[in-house]
């Protein structure tokens, strides 16, 4: 946790000509959002894309699959309503970057188009998503990699029979 951002900016200080995206959920870009800061100042301009479901998501997905549904201590209570704690929207904008929010489905194409237009300061895209969004594949604790778990009834093509 907390490692996209920074990652991020280091592969753009190597990397100037590439597009380079930091993919983090809300909890772990309110570890180093700070560091925001650092992109405008030393014009590092990254891309966030934010996958927002309000929650410490992969801990709320544990607890979904492996505690029976039992919820402790992961809603960020950040999405109901219009009512936006931290509203990582302003959040970019105070910093001096671009801040953009897309809701639904249906407008992931337009937002990453316009993210992908503005290559001169950072931009930080906020993705809301449902609370019970999932981070797919995974390994179970104390699981072989070789018993990584899929989205559920999907299984990788290469357990699929091609007919």
């Amino acid at each position: 946790m907390g490692y996209s951002v920074p990652a991020a900016m280091g592969a753009k200080v190597a990397r100037p000509d590439a597009t380079v995206w930091a993919i983090d959920g809300d909890g772990c870009f309110q570890m180093t959002n700070q560091e925001l800061a650092t992109c405008v100042i030393n014009e590092i301009p990254i891309k966030v894309a934010i996958v927002n479901n309000s929650s410490l998501g992969m801990v709320r997905q544990w607890q979904t699959l492996f505690y029976n549904e039992r919820y402790s201590n992961t809603d960020l209570h950040t999405g109901h309503g219009t009512r936006r704690v931290p509203d990582f929207v302003k959040m970019a904008n105070a910093y001096g970057c671009v801040g953009l929010r897309c809701e639904t489905r249906a407008d992931v194409d337009a937002t990453i188009k316009r993210a992908l237009e503005i290559d001169d300061q950072p931009v930080v895209v906020d993705f809301t998503v449902s609370r019970d969004a999932m981070v797919w594949p995974m390994v179970p604790a104390g699981i072989s990699n070789d018993d990584i778990q899929y989205a559920r009834g999907i299984s990788p093509s290469w357990d699929r029979d091609e007919d």
